[in-house]
Order: structure tokens, then C-alpha cells, then sequence
């Protein structure tokens, strides 16, 4: 299983537009293969959309994206709204959640983004998976968390779903007061960025 994250900035006040336009053509393109999730930007990077399909392998999202390249209505119409683009492929954790699926699990969606020292995203994953055991899931849920494998190399990201802004501050201080918590790879670590996003209609997270 991969997951291709594509992540658009637009021309401001674009959102809703893109939106509407991009659910209007993707019942041609879940034709092909099923949305992960679709969110835009409410916090941090402004006037971003992001939307994420899952793939068995690569191979597998190159015949899809080639079948759905001959829809009539598939990429939308929605080109002079985008002023860039960028495409990133990740493999989940062993122990990640699937994304997707139909569950809507929050409102507000926070995705942290962290670089990691090259060699050590293995060692990262197996603090994660102990932490994560550790009493973190017992307040909320993780949506997914992944390594990149095309892209921006030595990315982990992982993506939690809240009911509002005032859960997760409130889950982020309870959070800190475990001893597991958060996994210990400080020490491996080079960046790290966030964004709260807002799920579309039309997500399979909304």
C-alpha cells in the first residue's frame, strides 16, 4: 500500500471554487481508484488544498492515473487557479490506520510533518510504535502516519483528527503529561512543520 499526497497552493480565495469544480469531474475519476481524503488549509500554509489516493503499489497508480487521463472531465477545470504543485508518495507504518474508507473521524485535521536524519526513519517507526501504545491512542485516534518514499526523503507524517480546535489543545497538554509521550527521536530530528486542515464535503474524512 502507498498513498500519493498531492499538495496544491492556490491563487487566494480560490478554495471554494476549486472545490466545487474538483467534485463536479471525480465521480469520473473514482472510476479508477478511491479518494484517501481531500482537506483544505485553515491553519498555517494558507490557500492549500490537499488530496490523497491510495495505491497498491506504483505501478498501479501509473495505469490508474492513465485510464483516468482519457475521462472527458478528469483532471477538473481548474488549472488558472494553481499557482504550484507538488506530489509526494508515502508508505504507511505497519501499524498506521488505513485512511479513508468512509469514516469520518473529526472536524479539524492536524497534519505534522517531520524530517528526519537520513537512516533513521526504521528506528523512528519502532519509537513511534511504542509511544503510540504508550496511552497516546486512549485520548484520540490517529488518522495515519507514514514514511516518504518519493519525494522530500526521510518525511514522517502523521495526521490526527479532532471535534474543534479547543480538543486539540486541550488532548495536546493531556498528552505531554505521559511518560511515553511524545516518542523519543528528538534526537533525529531536523524539521518540523504542521497544518490544521478542514476536510471538503466530498472527503471520505468529512
Amino acid at each position: 500500500m502507498i498513498y500519493e499526497i498531492r499538495t496544491y497552493t492556490l491563487k487566494p480565495a480560490a478554495v471554494a471554487e476549486f472545490e466545487k469544480r474538483f467534485e463536479a469531474s471525480l465521480a469520473n475519476r473514482l472510476k479508477y481508484s478511491e479518494l484517501a481524503a481531500f482537506w483544505h488549509t485553515d491553519i498555517g500554509p494558507l490557500n492549500q488544498v490537499i488530496h490523497v489516493w491510495g495505491y497498491e503499489n506504483l505501478k498501479q497508480r501509473s495505469e490508474v492515473r492513465a485510464q483516468a487521463a482519457k475521462e472527458p472531465d478528469w483532471p477538473p477545470n481548474v488549472h488558472e487557479m494553481i499557482l504550484s504543485m507538488r506530489s509526494e508518495i508515502f508508505s504507511p507504518a505497519p501499524f498506521s490506520p488505513k485512511l479513508g474508507g468512509g469514516q469520518k473521524l473529526g472536524d479539524v485535521y492536524e497534519m505534522r510533518t517531520y524530517q528526519y536524519q537520513p537512516g533513521s526513519i526504521p528506528t523512528v517507526m519502532e519509537r513511534w510504535k511504542e509511544a503510540l501504545a504508550g496511552g497516546r491512542l486512549e485520548m484520540s485516534p490517529l488518522a495515519v502516519c507514514m514514511s516518504s518514499e518519493v519525494g522530500r526523503l526521510n518525511l514522517w507524517v502523521h495526521i490526527w483528527p479532532y471535534a474543534s480546535l479547543e480538543e486539540r489543545d486541550r488532548i495536546r497538554v493531556e498528552s505531554l503529561k505521559l511518560d511515553t509521550w511524545p516518542p523519543k527521536t528528538r534526537e533525529f530530528m531536523i524539521s518540523m512543520e504542521n497544518k490544521l486542515m478542514i476536510p471538503a464535503s466530498f472527503s471520505p474524512m468529512a
